[in-house]
């Protein structure tokens, strides 16, 4: 494994260790009623938190163009490191844009509306938009520390001297 994945994938399981902690400590579900409560506030808060994770990764993707053509003009030589990290900057960017508009969509569906579904599907609705919720952020978290590690590489690379 590449050295330079290993802040990435701690930044990943770090969030989502919190996520499934914080999930514990909501606590069993234990009905109908009680589940369709608490999948009401998690898409009111999801859905924002949707909207900001799709903006930041198609930002994320734009940015990374940009960063692709500086490379490019630059005199500075770069090894295949700096580009391998705008690819898996880039990767993980749409990941989480996709994963952003899927549960997007999970979160407009009006299900307190459906009649007659099982007791149980309530429940684990909630617990794979939770899931879904709790990925979309960790991937995020990944992508904002693959562009430092991608930021540091570049700087130490057009930085005179040994300054970075």
């Amino acid at each position: 494994m590449r050295k330079n994945l290993l802040w990435p994938i701690g930044a990943f399981l770090v969030v989502c260790l919190l996520g499934y902690a914080a999930r514990k400590a909501i606590g069993s579900v234990y009905g109908a009623a009680e589940a369709e409560v608490l999948l009401e506030a998690l898409s009111r808060a999801g859905l924002y938190l949707g909207s900001a994770i799709a903006t930041a990764s198609a930002t994320t993707l734009a940015l990374m163009l940009t960063l692709v053509g500086m490379i490019n003009r630059m005199e500075t030589d770069f090894n295949r490191e700096a580009y391998r990290n705008v690819s898996m900057v880039a990767t993980l960017a749409t990941a989480s844009l996709m994963l952003a508009l899927v549960v997007l969509l999970a979160f407009v569906v009006p299900v307190g509306e459906f009649e007659e579904l099982p007791t149980g599907w309530y429940t684990v609705l909630y617990d794979v938009l939770f899931a879904g919720s709790v990925v979309m952020v960790a991937l995020n978290a990944a992508t904002v520390a693959m562009i430092y590690l991608t930021l540091r590489r570049v700087l130490a690379a057009v930085t005179p001297g040994d300054d970075v």
